[in-house]
């Protein structure tokens, strides 16, 4: 805070108000990287607002569906148990003989069950594949110490996530209310008459009739909350992967490598092939120049290659370089401007001269041989 002229004036960092931090606001799209690096670790978007909501409904649907097969498979297994203790009452019970009856009505019992079972683990598997698709990763198991910093868990207390949990809570809440209240007030009259059945079989079909229709209206309902909520957890994922241009600049450079660190590899390359090519130069039998810009050394050897190899070229400072070792070699210098050329662009160093440039290269060594003889 600086004093001037009775004015006070006050010196900040206009990078603190930046939404997201100094690094800037996160505006850009999450990378392919980031969104596989986020999958690796567990982090995806998923409701379980749905896995709960389809459980449900399968349940209620395969009860409706298998409650006569259920019913009469409990009533067959209490009327067994019931038998198996009235004839054992007779005689001394024992801990292994009660044992083995439990026992026998378990496996009874869930061998009804069975369906139900198999229908909640096939719903909540398929339900997840639907939101996360199949990619297994043991990251969320691992212990995270940051979880249970109290800091952190109280500033998740106040979120827009847990806002959003009691929204949802508050909608269910409502939902049931509202379905139980519809579908009792048409079935007071009836309920008032329980009594009065005289048959205990009725009862209980009609009052699972009035809860199975329930189950399933409400969880119909839950499953459209569970949409909802599947819908708001990916444009959350998505807005939550956001990066701010920084990161994708760092990213960048962590895959394809600091762009200065590359170019001064590039060019530690360049110049020891170079400085390899210029050990080789002395060793050429001509140097084809254009005849400022471009130089060219080739060499035959019959023994070696069926064609002349091109072991030098450069341009400019380089071609002036090349001729200046050539003339110290004492190696022939030609001047043919189109071959000096299309060796310079075509062929690469330590490759073999082109069919296409036989003729010409030929007519060129013919004329280098015959100022030796």
């Amino acid at each position: 805070m600086i004093p001037e002229n009775n004015k006070f004036y006050v010196a900040y960092r206009l990078q603190f108000f930046a939404k997201e931090g100094p690094g800037g606001e996160k505006t850009e799209e999450a990378t392919t990287k980031k969104l596989d690096d986020a999958r690796k670790e567990g982090q995806v978007a998923r409701s379980q607002e749905l896995i709960t909501a389809a459980g449900l409904l399968a349940l209620f649907l395969v009860v409706k569906t298998f409650a006569g097969y259920m019913a009469s498979g409990f009533l067959d297994s209490f009327s067994e148990s019931y038998k198996e203790i009235e004839t054992l009452a007779k005689e001394e019970i024992t801990y292994q003989i009660g044992s083995k009856l439990l026992n026998q009505m378990g496996i009874t019992i869930l061998q009804i069950c069975f369906p139900v079972f198999i229908a909640g683990v096939l719903v909540a598997f398929v339900v997840n594949i639907f939101q996360v698709k199949w990619k297994i990763t043991g990251k969320p198991l691992q212990p995270k110490f940051n979880k249970i910093n109290p800091l952190s868990g109280f500033k998740k207390m106040l979120s827009m996530d847990k806002v959003m949990e009691l929204v949802k809570s508050i909608i269910k809440v409502g939902i049931i209310i509202y379905i139980v209240y519809d579908a009792l007030k048409d079935q007071l009259g009836n309920l008032y008459l329980l009594y009065e059945m005289g048959n205990l079989d009725a009862i209980i079909v009609f009052i699972g009739d009035i809860v199975l229709d329930l189950g399933i209206k409400i969880s119909v309902l839950f499953l459209i909350v569970g949409f909802a909520d599947f819908i708001y957890q990916k444009l959350k994922f998505k807005k939550d992967m956001r990066m701010t241009k920084q990161e994708i600049k760092d990213e960048y450079k962590q895959q394809e490598g600091d762009p200065q660190v590359k170019s001064k590899i590039k060019q530690k390359m360049r110049q020891a092939s170079q400085r390899r090519m210029m050990q080789r130069l002395p060793e050429a039998d001509v140097v084809i120049t254009n005849p400022t810009h471009f130089a060219c050394a080739l060499k035959y050897d019959k023994e070696v290659s069926d064609a002349p190899i091109l072991i030098a070229k450069g341009a400019d400072l380089l071609a002036a370089k090349i001729k200046e070792v050539a003339k110290e070699n004492k190696i022939p210098i030609v001047e043919n401007k189109p071959l000096a050329r299309m060796l310079y662009y075509n062929v690469d160093i330590e490759s073999e001269v082109p069919q296409e440039l036989y003729q010409m290269v030929a007519e060129v060594l013919a004329y280098v041989y015959s100022l030796k003889t």
